[in-house]
This record gives structure tokens, C-alpha cells and sequence, in this order.
């Protein structure tokens, strides 16, 4: 009985509490993608980008705030310097909007124009975000580390395997279900959120309704900022940032919009932790959870891994393909991508 609970606790805290934290920041990067492709009929390529210029602004409040002896501690800091990087994150894509998007909407180009163009944006907002802090790692966490230690797990239960839980995948998690309850209750409750859905489900017909078209992309551009600035953050907080490791994390977060089903929102999200928990699954080192489950005899010799962790991207881009083979409306019956 102790050699399974050891199992069941080597599971949570190596991919369960990982997979549902890792899960979160997809689902909310593929929100902002899904957003886009439903209402402004484009695959936004600079979607990854723009979570990374996000966090950066975050994480440059973070700093000041810190140099001044701001902080709320046990939770980090940059929760406080948040709002100032939606903010800015915003007046970014929107004048990214008026400059460049606006222009071939305006002649109607065709989506796959606006995809070329969202690639040549990308291309600028990853310099941008490069020249002003660096290509290398920033930490930028602070305040509490664990919400719950391994040793003490071990002194409370007695078992050789001890549970970890960050504060960051707390707080990931935690925000994940806030922010999502509220684009929700937006989307399916407000005068707005319902122009939103009837301008995305028939354009023509909204326009002819009195929908005003431009206050739509406006706000569906707020939107996608808010989003991609949390969903950044709460990475970055988890992991570490870096800037070409967002522009990495665009295939996921698509490949979570499209197994989902592009352009539905409830597809983003279960997209999200279908790649997500692939991805951790996979390569996984199941040696440990295997050691407890087996007689000695049968126990393996290696790390029972099924890929390196440093393919891990590979998986995202296997589900992708067998979606879009056999299934290119995704799980949710979202539009053809």
C-alpha cells in the first residue's frame, strides 16, 4: 500500500501538478489565438510575441517596484506590476491594428496576406522585446516559493516521496479559472461579449444588425492583450523568461487551438491541456512510479521514457498533423483550420 501511494504522489508531483499548471498557459494562449482566428478570420503568428512583450513589461515594473521596496509578499510581485503590462500590451496591438492590420481589412485580403503579415510583425515585436531586455533568462519570481515543501510533505505523511507544490503553479492555475470564468460570463452575458459572437458567427449579418465592426476588433484586441499578458507572466513565473522561448511556445499554444477546434473558445482550453499533458506523458522519465509498482525482477533498467524532454515540441507538432489530417475541425467542431 505505501509503495502505491509513493507512486501516486511521484505522478502528481511530476506530471499532474506540472501538466494542470503547463495546461493553464496554454489554454489561455490559445484563447487569444482562437479569438483572433473566430473574429478577424487570421492565424495570428505574432501571438507568441506578444505574450513575450507582455511579460517584459511586467517584468520591467517588477524590477522597479523591487529597487523601491514594493512588494506583496508571500505572493510575487509581478502580479502587482500585471496591470501595467496589459495596459501597454494593449496600446501595442491596438496601434499594431491601426498601423498594419486595418489597412488589408479594410480591402478584404485574403486570410492567408494577414498570416504573412502577422509573421512580419512577429519578426519586429521579437526584436523589439530582444533590444530592450535581452535575448537571455530573466527571473524576475519572488515572495514564497512553495506552497507545500517536499520534506515537510514527507514529515506529515511519512512516505519516501514527497509532494511539491509551487506558489507559481498555484497561482497558475488559480488565475486560469478567474480569467476564464470572466471571458465566459463576458462572451455569454454582456451586450458586448454577444456582438462579438454574432459578428464572429455571420459578419455580414451583424454588420446589417448595427454591430459597429471596428469597436468589435478594438475590443477583441484587449482581449487577446489581456490574455496573452497573463498567460506570459504566469509562464515566465513558472519557468523563466526568455524571449525565443515564446516564440517556441507558438506551436503549442496553435496546436492546442487546433486539436481543440480553432475559433471555439471551450476547444481552446481542452487543446490546451490535451497538449499539455501529452507533452509531460511523454517524456516523462516513468522509472521512478515503475520501481514502485513492479516486483524487483521486472523493474526496468532504463528511464522508461518515451522522448527526451528535449523534443518535447515534437509532440505538439505530431498532434497537430493527426488533427489536421483526420480531424481539421478539432475536438470541439470548431472552423476547418
Amino acid at each position: 500500500m505505501t509503495d502505491l501511494l509513493n507512486a501516486i504522489v511521484a505522478i502528481a508531483n511530476y506530471v499532474l501538478i506540472p501538466g494542470l499548471a503547463y495546461g493553464s498557459q496554454l489554454s489561455l494562449g490559445a484563447l487569444g489565438v482562437t479569438l483572433i482566428y473566430g473574429i478577424l478570420r487570421f492565424s495570428n503568428f505574432a501571438h507568441g510575441d506578444t505574450m513575450a512583450f507582455g511579460t517584459m513589461v511586467t517584468i520591467l515594473f517588477t524590477w522597479w517596484f523591487q529597487s523601491i521596496g514594493i512588494s506583496i509578499a508571500p505572493l510575487p510581485t509581478a502580479l502587482l506590476a500585471l496591470p501595467f503590462g496589459i495596459v501597454l500590451t494593449a496600446l501595442l496591438v491596438l496601434g499594431t491594428d491601426r498601423v498594419v492590420y486595418r489597412f488589408y481589412r479594410a480591402r478584404r485580403a485574403a486570410p492567408v496576406i494577414l498570416v504573412i503579415v502577422s509573421m512580419g510583425v512577429m519578426f519586429m515585436m521579437n526584436g523589439l522585446v530582444r533590444f530592450i531586455i535581452g535575448p537571455d533568462d530573466q527571473r524576475f519570481a519572488d515572495g514564497a516559493r512553495f506552497l507545500i515543501k517536499a520534506r515537510e510533505f514527507k514529515q506529515w505523511t511519512g512516505l519516501s516521496e514527497g509532494l511539491a507544490i509551487r506558489t507559481s503553479q498555484a497561482i497558475t492555475v488559480v488565475t486560469a479559472v478567474v480569467v476564464v470564468a470572466l471571458l465566459f460570463w463576458f462572451l455569454m452575458k454582456t451586450r458586448t461579449g454577444k456582438s462579438m459572437r454574432a459578428y464572429s458567427d455571420n459578419e455580414d449579418l451583424a454588420l446589417l444588425s448595427g454591430i459597429s465592426p471596428e469597436r468589435v476588433v478594438m475590443i477583441t484586441w484587449l482581449i487577446v492583450a489581456a490574455l496573452a499578458t497573463v498567460a506570459g507572466v504566469l509562464y515566465g513565473l513558472d519557468k523563466s523568461f526568455k524571449p525565443f522561448t515564446y516564440f517556441q511556445l507558438l506551436l503549442p499554444i496553435f496546436a492546442s487551438a487546433v486539436v481543440g477546434g480553432l475559433g471555439n473558445p471551450i476547444g481552446a482550453i481542452a487543446g490546451g491541456f490535451v497538449v499539455a499533458f501529452s507533452e509531460v506523458t511523454i517524456t516523462y522519465a516513468w522509472k521512478k512510479v515503475l520501481v514502485y509498482l513492479l516486483p524487483e525482477d521486472l523493474e526496468p533498467a532504463g528511464l522508461a521514457q518515451l522522448l527526451s524532454t528535449d523534443y518535447k515540441f515534437a509532440v505538439s507538432f505530431a498532434l497537430l498533423i493527426m488533427v489536421l489530417l483526420f480531424r481539421p475541425t478539432g475536438l470541439f467542431r470548431g472552423k476547418t483550420a
